[in-house]
């Protein structure tokens, strides 16, 4: 048996449906008896605007049956402009359900009426509708065209209508929107920028809301996705005060991807499958398929794979059947990211090839459009856009002609005058140039063939003469004669090649070592990558820092000294040097210099640093000179110079 509760149920449901059916059907009669009313006004006044027009027919533009019938009654009275009105409402009927061709072929049958009454702003409307199809399919140059067209006209209208003014924003947003095909997202704010005065000046929430949902997009592009939110909220908040359903669709969309580049995904899910939703009633194609993709990206990332894959075939689908270019390539990329994770790569290559195909193919259209921007600076050179005289009385032109020669040659004059000039700072920068590196090649030959250094090798040689020890006597002989020959060689060079400098360095050492009785273990070891005959250095740049390792680290140590010189290739750019020693450090060193009486200040490293500044300006990175201070525990325990030299 059936309950009476049950029963009681099953009965107000009953009653609640033959309420609503009853409001519906009230509704209804009162919206036809209202739409009768309109037509028959339209009908008998034919007004001659725009505005007069929409003011009674605006409540029915979106509904295709009734326009039908406007179209139909004017086109039986040959009321002209009531049928251009008809004929862009139902085209935005049909581009609103992605039925592109209807809609451009009733666009262009809308235009030709206008062109017929030669009126200005029903033209305008039809070229921007004209445009903002074209636009949705991702065909750049006709978009351009028309909506450049559209302003080139609204401007040389003048004193123009507020429905001029609309459409001169119409156009700047379509342009703006153009601009972002073309990925120029700085002009695109700018054209959106203007659009937004104008309806923020006329208070139109629509426009509004359109202009933040674009400026927020490209900001979404160029990666501000904070700024971008907010505009895409401040739109939504525009659509939600004129209760626009496909307004909160397209808002919900594109806050949702926000949250999706943000990997807020619990916030993302909810809102895409919300927009997906209004898209599928307001059966609008294109959205429907953005919304699709936007699913199939969300699980993706949720790793929900198999019902990825399905969504965004959907998407696929709906695109190529309404040749949605761009969501065709988006589609197919992701499709490509579905098939890589799950291991098939051939799938995903296909997918990939097509998405670049495509890609390519809108790139090449828009490349061949670029040049027409140049059309749109117009608007903000020429607000009248009118044509003005090209030349003037003969007079005038002969004036100009005269005055241009003269400027021309007062030009060449100036040019001619101004290259002599470089010229000449340019030689006087290069005889100063050469002048230092002479003064700093001069400068290294004293430091390092200085009175103190000769002499020194000298007596010890002479030493080994007195004590009779022939062989030694000779053999650091030839090594000093060597080490002169290869000093008065290098002064003459501004590089040699990596394999004479370490043997100098060797020689030097060598001949050093006399005077601490052959204490020092000098060793050099040299990475095997590194091709010392080609490999190029300042000559003799070595020479200085193993000096001060010499006699500021070791000279004061009894026992147990050692140099160390390592040469590394790090970098394909650079060959480093790390010159250690096990000395008394920089420290002690110091303490012992400050307490001599005769002090000599050693110019050698500031020389040295400025001969490497002047070798790396052939170089696009500088050399760089580290000295550190090394430490067992917390006893000083030498000197570390690392040095990092560019090179070929």
């Amino acid at each position: 048996m059936i309950s009476l509760k049950k029963t009681s149920h099953i009965s107000n449901r009953l009653i609640r449906f033959l309420i609503v059916i009853s409001l519906y059907a009230s509704y209804s009669h009162a919206q036809e008896s209202d739409f009768e009313t309109a037509l028959t006004f339209i009908k008998n006044t034919q007004p001659l605007n725009h505005v007069s027009i929409d003011s009674v027919l605006k409540p029915f533009e979106r509904d295709s049956l009734k326009m039908k019938r406007v179209l139909d009654a004017t086109k039986a009275i040959t009321y002209n402009e009531g049928i251009t009105y008809a004929l862009n409402a139902l085209g935005v009927i049909n581009r609103n359900i992605s039925n592109y061709d209807a809609s451009i072929k009733l666009h262009l049958e809308a235009k030709s009426y206008a062109d017929k009454l030669d009126n200005d702003e029903l033209r305008i409307i039809s070229l921007n509708m004209l445009g903002v199809v074209y636009r949705r399919m991702d065909i750049i140059k006709p978009a351009l065209d028309y909506h450049t067209e559209a302003l080139k006209i609204a401007y040389a209208v003048k004193d123009p209508s507020e429905i001029v003014s609309y459409n001169i924003a119409v156009s700047q947003n379509s342009i703006g929107n153009i601009y972002l095909a073309l990925k120029q997202y700085d002009l695109a704010i700018t054209q959106f920028n203007k659009s937004l005065k104008i309806e923020e000046k006329a208070d139109n929430k629509l426009g509004l809301a359109i202009n933040y949902h674009n400026i927020g997009y490209a900001q979404e592009s160029k990666g501000y996705l904070e700024t971008a939110l907010i505009n895409y909220k401040k739109s939504l908040a525009y659509n939600d005060a004129i209760d626009s359903e496909i307004g909160r669709m397209i808002c919900y969309n594109s806050i949702g991807g926000i949250y999706l580049k943000k990997e807020n995904y619990k916030d993302a899910e909810p809102i895409i499958k919300d927009a997906l939703e209004k898209a599928i009633e307001l059966k609008d194609q294109f959205y429907i398929a953005s919304s699709y993709i936007n699913l199939g990206q969300l699980e993706i990332e949720l790793k929900k794979l198999p019902s990825a894959e399905k969504n965004l075939k959907k998407a696929l689908e709906i695109a190529e059947t309404y040749n949605l270019r761009s969501s065709v390539a988006e589609s197919n990329k992701l499709l490509s990211e579905v098939n890589q994770k799950n291991k098939n790569f051939d799938i995903a290559l296909d997918y990939y090839q097509k998405a670049v195909e495509i890609e390519n193919t809108i790139l090449t259209e828009q490349n061949l459009q670029y040049v027409n921007d140049i059309a749109v600076e117009y608007e903000n050179e020429n607000k009248n856009n009118q044509i003005k005289i090209l030349a003037s009385e003969n007079e005038d032109v002969r004036l100009r002609l005269e005055r241009n020669q003269k400027i021309f040659w007062y030009s060449i004059l100036a040019l001619l005058i101004l290259g002599i000039t470089l010229f000449i700072i340019n030689r006087t920068r290069t005889l100063r140039q050469e002048k230092q590196i002479l003064t700093l090649e001069q400068d290294m030959l004293r430091s390092q063939m200085n009175p103190h250094f000769i002499f020194n090798s000298l007596n010890s040689i002479k030493l080994y003469i007195i004590n009779n020890e022939k062989e030694n006597a000779v053999y650091y002989l030839n090594k000093f004669s060597k080490l002169i020959r290869k000093f008065l060689i290098a002064s003459k060079e501004k590089e040699t090649s990596l394999n004479d400098e370490l043997e100098t360095m060797r020689l030097y050492m060598n001949i050093e070592n006399i005077r601490f009785s052959n204490e020092i273990d000098f060793t050099i070891n040299v990475d095997e990558s590194i091709n010392t005959e080609v490999t190029k250095v300042p000559s003799l740049i070595l020479q200085p820092f193993i000096e001060n390792a010499l006699w500021h680290g070791l000279s004061s140590k009894p026992e147990n000294k050692k140099i160390e010189l390592n040469v590394l290739k790090n970098s394909p750019n650079f060959i480093t040097f790390e010159i250690i020693d096990n000395g008394i450090g920089r420290i002690a060193s110091k303490k012992i210099k400050d307490n001599k009486r005769l002090k000599r200040k050693s110019l050698g490293i500031d020389i040295t640093k400025a001969r490497l500044a002047n070798f790396s300006k052939t170089f696009p990175n500088s050399y760089t000179l580290k000295i550190e201070d090394l430490y067992n525990q917390e006893t000083p325990s030498g000197t570390k110079v690392l040095l990092q030299i560019p090179t070929n």
